[in-house]
C-alpha cells in the first residue's frame, strides 16, 4: 500500500521560511512524477505548486517561483519543499503527490492527508 506523509507545516509571518517534508512508503515507479500541491480553501481549484519528473526536471508555479524549492531523496522515499519569504497568500493546506504525469499531481494517483501552513501579516 502507498502511503505519502506530509510533515512541517505550522504558524509562521510573512518573510519566514518553512519546509515541508513527505515520506513515500509503498512501491511507487520510477517513472512516476512527485509534486506538491495546495488548495487555499475546500472550495479552491488546488494549485501545482512544484514538481519533479522522473528525470529531475523541476517546475514552479509562477506565483512561487524564486521561493520555493522542491527536491527529492535518492531513493524517491522523501520529498521535499524548500518555502521562503513567505506571504500570507501562501496560506494553505500542502499536499505531497505523485502520479504518472505532473498535469495530473492531485487529480489522479497518490496523496497524502496534507500539512497546514499559515502564513500571518
Amino acid at each position: 500500500e502507498v502511503q505519502l506523509v506530509e510533515s512541517g507545516g505550522g504558524p509562521v509571518q510573512a518573510g519566514g521560511s518553512l519546509n515541508l517534508s513527505c515520506t513515500v512508503s509503498g512501491y511507487i515507479y520510477s517513472s512516476y512524477c512527485f509534486g506538491w500541491y495546495r488548495r487555499q480553501t475546500p472550495w479552491k481549484e488546488l494549485e501545482v505548486v512544484a514538481s519533479i519528473d522522473s528525470d529531475g526536471t523541476t517546475t514552479y508555479a509562477d506565483s512561487v517561483k524564486g521561493r520555493f524549492t522542491i527536491s527529492q531523496g535518492n531513493a524517491k522515499t522523501t520529498l521535499s519543499l524548500q518555502m521562503n519569504s513567505l506571504k500570507p497568500e501562501d496560506t494553505a493546506m500542502y499536499y505531497c503527490a505523485a502520479d504518472r504525469l505532473c498535469g495530473w499531481l492531485g487529480v489522479d494517483g497518490y496523496w497524502g492527508q496534507g500539512t497546514q501552513v499559515t502564513v500571518s501579516s
